[in-house]
């Protein structure tokens, strides 16, 4: 089965949120967070998170009742991604100022923006 348009966005925008939480390990984000714990406690968060959006993917990929409310939680992860590395970068920190970290974090505002604007209609299944 061929993917339809908010499936094929909520994969992208997925791929580059768990691609950013890749980058984030490597820029220390938990200190940006001022986290204890340090990457440990970090992971520990991390795995509901990608927990969740894996759980999401299943329900967008098997055209749940639920998907609607899932592609909104995706998207709404990845506009929260975004406005909270904005503050980092009005407030100086120098992390996430690579060029792919940059490109990721505008790729997530723009598949995520996409996605709420593709967002299936409330309560509806295309199972066959």
């Amino acid at each position: 089965m061929k993917p339809d348009l908010p499936q094929t966005v909520f994969l992208l925008n997925s791929t580059v949120l768990l691609t950013h939480q890749i980058d984030a390990a490597y820029w220390h984000e938990w200190n940006l967070f001022h986290l204890p714990g340090g990457n440990q406690l970090n992971l520990i968060l991390n795995l509901p998170i990608i927990a969740l959006v894996l759980l999401a993917f299943l329900q967008v990929a098997t055209h749940s009742i639920h998907q609607r409310l899932c592609h909104q939680f995706l998207a709404g992860l990845g506009l929260l991604t975004v406005a909270i590395h904005s503050g980092f970068f009005l407030a100086g920190h120098p992390e996430f100022q690579q060029p792919m970290s940059l490109l990721l974090l505008a790729a997530t505002l723009i598949l995520s923006l996409t996605q709420w604007m593709t967002l299936p209609p409330a309560n509806h299944s295309n199972q066959t």
